[in-house]
């Protein structure tokens, strides 16, 4: 049942990536859900907002802030396409979100289990569990089909 319900929220994670594609964005997409309710979706407007810090989760981080009236997102997960990178796994401990699942491992940026592991360093006052994998191949197809166009222009 689990599996199932990443996978759901997953696949809407990569609706959100796909409307970041279709503005020309890096297809990155992620949503915030708890209680069996999207509470927070973003999509990655860097480009569009000449904003570095327009990450899918920044936004799917602000939006469930502001709907659920507070900071500390208790309660929430965080499903994102791709893992997320030094910024927004601070923002994930800032913010408490309970637990983060993603797609596609970023060898370049990730820093949930791939460069490091930031959401369970000791160090920290807080740590959030994640599981990697659901949904790779698709939220992995969504980057290089992307790439692969932005490099035959």
């Amino acid at each position: 049942m689990v599996l199932e319900d990443d996978e759901k929220w997953m696949r809407e994670a990569i609706l959100q990536a796909q409307l970041a594609e279709s503005i020309g964005e890096v297809p990155i997409g992620a949503v915030i859900v708890r209680d069996g309710e999207i509470v927070g979706a973003g999509y990655n407007l860097r480009e569009t907002s000449h904003d570095p810090t327009a990450h899918a989760e920044m936004i799917a981080i602000r939006q469930a802030s502001e709907k659920l009236g507070a900071w500390r997102l208790l309660g929430c997960t965080l499903y994102v396409t791709l893992e997320p990178c030094p910024m927004c796994a601070g923002a994930i401990l800032q913010s408490r979100v309970e637990k983060v699942v993603y797609g596609a491992s970023d060898p370049k940026a990730g820093c949930v289990g791939t460069l490091m592991d930031l959401l369970q360093d000791s160090r920290f006052n807080h740590r959030s569990p994640w599981q990697s994998g659901v949904l790779h191949e698709e939220c992995g197809a969504l980057l290089s089909a992307f790439f692969r166009r932005l490099r035959s222009r």
